[in-house]
């Protein structure tokens, strides 16, 4: 894409980079208080039968989602005009979501920054290992990556090490801001919680919220994963990457029925969000729709998504992704010769 046409694109969407206090307040009213409704619903289903209350919690769970939209936007400076509403609506929306603010900001901050960069790959994406990595690899870290990419690891034990581990902790590097709102954030989900489990008790609130969190978790890494795993996805070192390119053709489409594009908060047009993080989620489809360029973006459905479970090592040579099965030929064949231990019969044996 040249220049001129770079610049004409940002242009374009500049103008729906723009928040509406009216939509955001709207949206926070139809998310969190249904949330609440559906998780008193469920604690509420429980004396009638524990297998009811799993569509309230799962439900629930969407509005979770939802709820991480609004915390998404304003990490991105992009719910509310005002930086300190931005803050505090992060924070809040961060207990509920169990995700630090500021600690999440900063990380996405450079996942926006450095995404489908070959060479800069490991702080707030997926990890990804390209061919020539995988092959040149131990057989342990094969493993640890093989493990990794497996879909029950990464989307059930995945939740649980964000909630759990990956978010409760600051970075190494973190500055004293950062770190006291994840000690925050922290203090205000114990106290949260102690107060739910004294009021309902452990075993309910263990079930409900465990259900609820768990469920959101694995969607949302789920529509990461699919945001840019797809078998034709942008990846380029230093010196060949672009933003824009890897903004439109490193972020899919990921088209959803009405419904679930509303409970995702339009995440799915994820190339109009890396293209222009300041659109708020609510401005994301009128974008996309305003501006045919965008409509070349790698379009993915439901069906077609399954599909790019399979897809686990970049080949950089081919601009694609392959599967374990794909690479096995190579592995063969940069694999050292064994050696046969077993004498060779000579010619005079037998003689």
């Amino acid at each position: 894409m040249s220049k001129e046409k770079t610049i004409k694109l940002h242009k374009d969407v500049a103008s729906f980079a723009k928040s509406d206090q009216r939509k955001s307040v709207i949206q926070l009213i139809n998310t969190i208080p249904p949330f609440f409704i559906l998780w008193f619903l469920a604690y509420q289903s429980l004396s009638l039968s524990i297998w009811l209350m799993f569509p309230f919690a799962i439900v629930a769970a969407a509005f979770v989602v939802r709820t991480f939209i609004i915390f998404h936007d304003c990490t991105h400076g992009s719910f509310f005009k005002s930086r300190k509403a931005n803050d505090i609506v992060g924070t809040i929306t961060g207990v509920l979501t169990l995700f630090a603010y500021a600690k999440w900001k900063r990380e996405h901050a450079i996942h926006h920054a450095s995404s489908s960069n070959l060479d800069k790959r490991g702080v707030g994406d997926i990890w990804v290992m390209t061919v020539d990595e995988y092959v040149e690899a131990s057989k342990w870290q094969r493993f640890a990556y093989r493990l990794y990419r497996n879909p029950l690891v990464m989307f059930g034990l995945g939740p649980l090490y964000l909630v759990l581990i990956s978010s409760r902790f600051n970075r190494k590097d973190a500055r004293q801001k950062e770190r006291n709102n994840t000690y925050l954030t922290n203090v205000i989900i114990v106290l949260l919680y102690t107060a739910m489990i004294l009021l309902v008790g452990w075993q309910a609130f263990l079930l409900i919220q465990g259900t609820i969190m768990f469920v959101a978790g694995a969607l949302g890494i789920w529509l990461f994963y699919i945001q840019h795993t797809f078998e034709d996805s942008y990846f380029e070192e230093e010196s060949e990457w672009d933003y824009v390119k890897a903004a439109v053709d490193g972020s899919s489409y990921y088209k959803l029925p009405r419904i679930l594009q509303w409970a995702t908060g339009n995440i799915g047009y994820h190339h109009v969000h890396h293209l222009a993080p300041r659109v708020p989620n609510y401005n994301l489809e009128a974008a996309h729709e305003s501006t045919p360029p965008l409509h070349n973006a790698t379009t993915i459905t439901i069906k077609t998504s399954v599909e790019s479970l399979k897809y686990r090592l970049y080949n950089p040579e081919e601009k694609t992704f392959i599967t374990f099965k794909d690479v096995k030929p190579l592995l063969q064949k940069t694999a050292r010769p064994s050696i046969d231990l077993k004498p060779k019969r000579t010619s005079f044996e037998g003689k």
